[in-house]
């Protein structure tokens, strides 16, 4: 869906023989792993092939690209720079579009670029991260880490209008910040159904809440603490998403779909979370699955329960969970793709 919204963008341009000399890109919710200067690197493939065809005619000349990597202050941004250093070098002597990349921590539910600078922007599973926890909670959730199927009507109202306000802010700030044609990609956890009661869809977080209840039972967990905590995370419809943005205002809806995604990104009929028949390591999985949600969760869960949580046994018995969920079926969570364009202001 990048592909085609930068296609797009580039065609607009050309049609309306504007192109600019640099182009900003942004990158909200950049984290500090590889995947961030994966798909700096997919970026810049597809604008070279795109430029080819503006290089043939004479009044036009490859763009210069500045990407601006947005995180949260408490991301790892020495690491992002000491990946982006080096691979900057690599990457120079192979390319001749010129590049810059700047880091811009923040929340993305603020204003973080001026006016009518930016040509292009995408995030890739941030946006159902909700600005906070949603207010008045309290201990209404107490059976559960996040909104799921055993949560009252009050506790998703909770959630939903929480997304409503952080979405619909998402949106106006990046409408100030897009100019007019600009294009925007999005890509998020979701689920399928209207009615949220009706399946759990992302069983990731609701598994991590059974393996807290499990050790709460066992003492190991203290139980007014496992009742006052909740993960700030929405997975919303896509009759949601629509209706938000078209109350918003600022964005055509160009295109919205839904991916199904393997909670195990690794699994596929050659790799090694298969056994010598090829049939699916269920335990292998489970275990690359807990590293995953591991690496965003225990930040959140040492600050919630301090030195009284072992987090290493968490995820041994958050792993095994899985692996049992893994044996019932081959589970997938909801992925929404959503490509916009700001429109004329």
């Amino acid at each position: 869906m990048i592909d085609e919204a930068l296609k797009n963008m580039f065609a607009d341009h050309e049609h309306n023989k504007i192109f600019p000399k640099c182009m900003r890109m942004a990158d909200l919710g950049c984290a500090s792993g590889p995947n961030t200067l994966f798909l700096v690197s997919h970026v810049m493939d597809t604008i070279e092939d795109l430029s080819k065809n503006l290089e043939k005619t004479d009044d036009h000349e490859l763009p210069q690209l500045e990407l601006l990597l947005n995180d949260l202050p408490g991301n790892d941004f020495n690491n992002v720079f000491r990946l982006a250093s080096s691979f900057s070098r690599e990457d120079r002597k192979q390319r001749k579009l010129k590049f810059f990349i700047c880091g811009v921590p923040g929340s993305f539910y603020d204003s973080l670029f001026p006016e009518n600078t930016l040509h292009f922007a995408y995030s890739s599973f941030s946006v159902h991260w909700l600005s906070q926890v949603p207010e008045g909670l309290g201990t209404n959730n107490k059976e559960n880490i996040c909104v799921s199927m055993k949560s009252s009507p009050q506790v998703w109202e909770a959630y939903a209008s929480q997304f409503q306000k952080d979405f619909s802010k998402f949106l106006r700030m990046r409408a100030e910040e897009l100019i007019s044609g600009g294009r925007m990609v999005l890509a998020f956890v979701g689920r399928t159904s209207v009615n949220p009661c009706r399946e759990d869809e992302f069983k990731l977080l609701t598994l991590l809440g059974e393996a807290l209840s499990d050790m709460a039972a066992q003492g190991f967990v203290k139980e007014e603490d496992l009742h006052s905590f909740n993960v700030p995370i929405y997975t919303p419809c896509l009759q949601e998403v629509e209706t938000i943005i078209s109350d918003e205002g600022s964005f055509s809806l160009d295109k919205m779909e839904i991916v199904r995604v393997p909670y195990d990104a690794t699994y596929n009929e050659g790799n090694n979370n298969n056994n010598d028949d090829g049939v699916l390591d269920k335990y292998k999985s489970a275990k690359v699955v807990a590293g995953n949600v591991r690496s965003f969760m225990e930040p959140k869960l040492a600050f919630h329960f301090g030195t009284s949580i072992n987090v290493g046994h968490v995820f041994e018995v958050y792993a095994k969970k899985m692996a049992d969920q893994f044996s019932e079926e081959r589970t997938n969570y909801i992925c929404i793709l959503v490509s916009l364009t700001r429109k004329s202001a």
